[in-house]
């Protein structure tokens, strides 16, 4: 049964669905203003393979991310460069689910967008104002922290510590530094929806809380975004349920974050890789297994050396997975399970603690082909097709048959020549051409092979 750390209660948590019934999933998604880098394709990533264990395990998931497809930052850029801002929002969204297609990942249950919703804040703006939790200034309506007992609970510190370490921020009628808009009263040349309050959009912490309630109800059970969104994010998430009189999230799950050099990746910072030109460098799977390597919580660094040291990892599955099916059948006997997929559940069941999970895979490969080295065949085969669909299980499938280029096929072809007339030289200087165009060369008893 799967626990994870839930950052409400600071311990291991079961977090399961009722029999029967698909786990609920929400996980913030992108806010559509540029190409995602490889902190959101991290994200998408923990999600990803959070989903997948669960589904293999026979628990369904109904998962629901969102995307933010109006903010200051869209608007912003779209001034900045003289378009609609509804051009830029669809073309970042285009660039991410490209992306996240590229990586292998399946797409959310459901995406609902911000601007889908807009109704259904307003009316949530309103009943907040009604119960006293909310207030109304000059610039728009504004959440009052004091509303809520518990504030600061995903932060783990009082209202009074909060208040006492908030920047004081210049905004005419606000009553707390603490206090969060609601809504923003429209300024000239921006796009604004009809409200009470006047002509607006909402306030980035209002969507989620409208969205995920909206599409999975009261009570859904796991809440999941970055450590960066603890606070203030999901905490004003929370707020907002909570003075509304409705169950929020049983559980929360953040994961860490991409750093370089000991520091948070942001595009604000500057300091960010862009996702799309990793994935044109790089296998895709080496970044997921990167990823399955390190612990969720835990702050990862990608490096060219972490990207090979993966990518030579996931020749060891391919080459596997390539010996297996040139096993004829007749040689297949029965053979007892050697009990890896028990290991690897303990490891995902105990807060998807995914590197020792990948540790277990791995042993599986290894002792695989130590038993069909040593003409052991049927254990061979078992221990090795339970690796791999371990590996599955997370997203992780090996490749068996890569697309290899026509002019690599003619190189590999004269390389054999070159072999079978004994052309040594040849046949090295050959290798090292395929090998510059980004293929790794096995030689086999049939020939030159290539593989990605």
């Amino acid at each position: 049964m799967l626990r994870l750390h839930d950052t409400a209660s600071g311990r291991l948590e079961v977090v399961t669905a009722p029999e029967g019934a698909p786990l609920r999933l929400y996980v913030c998604g992108p806010t559509v203003y540029g190409p995602p880098h490889i902190g959101h394709g991290r994200q998408s990533l923990v999600y990803d393979v959070l989903r997948r264990y669960l589904e293999w395990t026979g628990q369904p998931v109904r998962h629901v991310s969102n995307v933010t497809d109006v903010d200051d930052k869209i608007i912003n850029r779209a001034e900045r460069e003289g378009r609609d801002w509804r051009e830029i929002a669809e073309e970042s969204e285009e660039s991410w689910w490209q992306s996240m297609d590229r990586m292998g990942l399946a797409r959310p249950s459901e995406t609902p967008h911000a601007t889908e919703f807009i109704p259904g804040m307003v009316e949530v703006i309103g009943e907040l104002v009604t119960r006293g939790a909310a207030y109304e200034i000059d610039d728009g309506v504004y959440f009052s922290v004091a509303a809520v007992p518990d504030y600061g609970l995903l932060a783990h510190q009082p209202l009074e510590s909060l208040r006492s370490g908030a920047r004081v921020e210049v905004v005419s009628g606000k009553q707390s530094p603490l206090d969060f808009v609601l809504w923003k009263k429209a300024k000239p040349g921006e796009p604004s929806w009809p409200s009470p309050f006047g002509p607006g959009r909402p306030g980035w912490h209002t969507e989620c809380v409208v969205m995920s309630l909206a599409l999975l109800g009261e009570g859904f059970e796991l809440h999941g975004g970055g450590t960066d969104l603890k606070f203030p994010h999901h905490e004003n998430e929370r707020a907002q349920a909570v003075a509304l009189g409705r169950r929020f999230a049983a559980h929360w799950m953040h994961h860490g974050m991409v750093e370089v050099g000991g520091a948070k990746m942001a595009k604000s910072v500057g300091n960010v890789t862009d996702l799309a030109e990793l994935l044109e460098s790089t296998d895709p799977r080496a970044y997921r297994l990167l990823v399955l390597q390190s612990h969720y919580r835990a702050p990862v660094e990608v490096t060219p050396v972490q990207l090979e040291a993966a990518s030579q990892a996931l020749e060891r599955l391919d080459s596997l997975a390539r010996r297996l099916g040139e096993v004829p059948a007749g040689e297949l006997p029965p053979a007892p399970s050697p009990g890896l997929t028990e290991s690897f559940r303990e490891r995902m069941d105990d807060d998807l603690d995914t590197p020792r999970a990948m540790a277990t895979v791995f042993d599986g490969v290894r002792l695989a082909n130590a038993s069909l080295a040593g003409d052991d065949v049927a254990a061979g085969v078992a221990r090795g097709r339970e690796a791999l669909e371990c590996a599955a299980a997370v997203g992780l499938r090996a490749a068996t048959s890569p697309v290899v280029s026509e002019a690599a096929l003619r190189l590999a072809s004269q390389r054999d020549k070159a072999r079978s007339d004994r052309d040594w030289a040849a046949a090295d200087r050959l290798r090292e051409e395929l090998v510059a165009l980004g293929y790794r060369v096995e030689d086999t008893a049939s020939g030159t092979r290539l593989y990605r």
